[in-house]
């Protein structure tokens, strides 16, 4: 969650309602359970962290100041490393989703390239997996976990297929528009 916090913030420093509001969009019906007061608690943490810093901001006469948030060098390291990472298999697939929109949303790099190089990430580690396998002798209980693994890895690969075409479309959509 911090890092998709920063890479939010990335786009414009903005205040915790607006952040909140933002990844809640981002994942749809999945982030509707997500409580404001999370984001709250981040955005505490990544300040105390130096991630980012918080300044008072003039607001309407109904909310006269609202606290505004922005990165700071060591955040936007932080959120160029999350972008470059391309570790896998990460059981939360919402994590990736937010950052591609992170991505796309503050210019920070292009959708479909994260999910390319996530894609040769999975490849390489499918063909270890293949390997392994196949180096099991047959009814091994390691050779079994070892085909959960694949299946796993290909099942994760069809649904970049359907990220790469999403954000393709997404892509295309603006460049078009």
């Amino acid at each position: 969650m911090q890092d998709a916090v920063l890479a939010m913030l990335a786009k414009e420093p903005t205040h915790g309602y607006h952040l909140h509001a933002r990844l809640r969009q981002s994942l749809g019906p999945l982030g509707e359970s997500m409580n404001r007061g999370q984001i709250y608690v981040t955005l505490a943490r990544l300040e105390k962290a130096g991630l980012v810093v918080c300044e008072r901001a003039d607001g309407l006469p109904e909310r006269p100041e609202r606290k505004v948030y922005a990165l700071t060098p060591a955040g936007q390291q932080r959120v160029a490393a999350w972008l470059a990472e391309v570790g896998w298999p990460k059981p939360d697939l919402a994590e990736f989703h937010l950052k591609l929109a992170a991505a796309r949303a503050a210019r920070l790099a292009d959708p479909v390239e994260l999910v390319a190089a996530q894609r040769r990430e999975l490849l390489r580690r499918l063909r270890e997996a293949q390997r392994a396998a196949l180096a099991e002798p047959p009814g091994s209980g390691a050779g079994l976990l070892l085909e959960g693994v694949v299946l796993r890895l290909q099942a994760d690969l069809r649904w970049l297929d359907a990220c790469e075409r999403a954000w393709s479309k997404v892509e295309d959509d603006v460049e078009g528009g």
